[in-house]
């Protein structure tokens, strides 16, 4: 075992251990029957064979792991929703930059496609987050759920995915040089891709950010149908790019919610230790899918997100 491993594995336990007492005080006013007879340290080990899963799925969706984590780990964990939702921020972040370094070195992911629209999500991320402690929750979990639904079935009714890129750029993306080329390994050949509708994707992006903010489900749960279907960046092109835009975002709307205190070790580090083991296996199995077999998974998350959100607003599965 590697001492970097070993340390690993100290540092959960000593975290766990610590965090041990402040669990009493997340869990609900009335605790479930179950919970009473659970042993406290069986939460951190399934969070972790969770947080394992999600990982895997995150980065080959490109969603980010709190998209999923949120409302599962809400429903089925007697953790508070506070301390869920900053979880949630932060695990997809480490799962983006686990993820990031092979994508950016595939040349599938994009930096100077990143950062523009990485700036708009980061400022109203943090806005979003800011603005969460205010209005209700169940009005914007509804409003959130329509939305991905609507995504989900653009994406169903949108051309193959291999027929994005190729249309012409406008002046901002050409001003701002956004275009490239990437080798796809399943197809044996490179992909040129161009960017088209720049001022829509801004736009796109702030609302983005602002959502994923406030409800801690990270800046990946339409960063792909944006950068694809908006932008006209191939799938695979969007997917690896849009683990670059969570890995800037995130990090901005994770600070509010630690300025908040409402950050608790036992939950995050399992979770986050997990979520980066099962990126790096999502990062490999990337390569070697086609992008056919990835439309499908992106419209199965998000569908399974957006059901979730919209159940849970109206009430009929809290």
């Amino acid at each position: 075992m590697r001492l970097s491993t070993i340390l690993w594995l100290i540092g959960f336990l000593l975290l766990a251990g610590a965090a041990a007492p402040a669990l009493a005080l997340a869990a609900p006013p009335t605790p479930l029957p179950v919970t009473a007879t659970v042993p406290w340290w069986v939460w951190p080990l399934a969070l972790f064979a969770m947080s394992f899963l999600l990982g895997i799925v995150a980065v080959l969706a490109g969603v980010g792991g709190g998209v999923l984590f949120v409302p599962i780990v809400s429903g089925l964990f007697p953790f508070h929703l506070d301390f869920v939702r900053s979880t949630g921020l932060l695990l997809a972040l480490a799962g983006a930059l686990s993820a990031s370094p092979s994508l950016l070195m595939s040349g599938m992911a994009s930096l100077r496609l990143a950062l523009p629209f990485a700036l708009i999500g980061s400022v109203f991320s943090m806005v979003g987050a800011l603005v969460s402690f205010a209005v209700p929750a169940d009005v914007m979990q509804a409003m959130l759920g329509v939305t991905i639904m609507l995504i989900v079935l653009l994406m169903w009714r949108a051309r193959k995915p291999e027929s994005f890129g190729g249309g012409g750029r406008d002046r901002i993306a050409a001003a701002l040089g956004l275009a490239g080329v990437y080798f796809d390994p399943v197809a044996g050949r490179d992909i040129d891709w161009r960017v088209q509708h720049t001022l829509a994707g801004f736009a796109a992006f702030a609302i983005i950010g602002f959502v994923g903010g406030m409800f801690g489900l990270g800046a990946g749960w339409a960063n792909v149908p944006a950068l694809h279907l908006l932008l006209g960046v191939p799938l695979k092109g969007a997917i690896a790019t849009s683990n670059i835009v969570m890995s800037i975002v995130n990090s901005s709307a994770a600070w509010i919610y630690i300025e908040r205190g409402a950050v608790l070790p036992m939950i995050v580090t399992p979770s986050v230790i997990g979520v980066m083991l099962g990126a790096k296996i999502g990062a490999r199995l990337l390569h070697r899918l086609r992008a056919a077999v990835l439309h499908r998974i992106v419209i199965v998350v998000l569908l399974l997100a957006g059901s979730r959100a919209m159940l849970k607003g109206f009430g009929i599965w809290n």
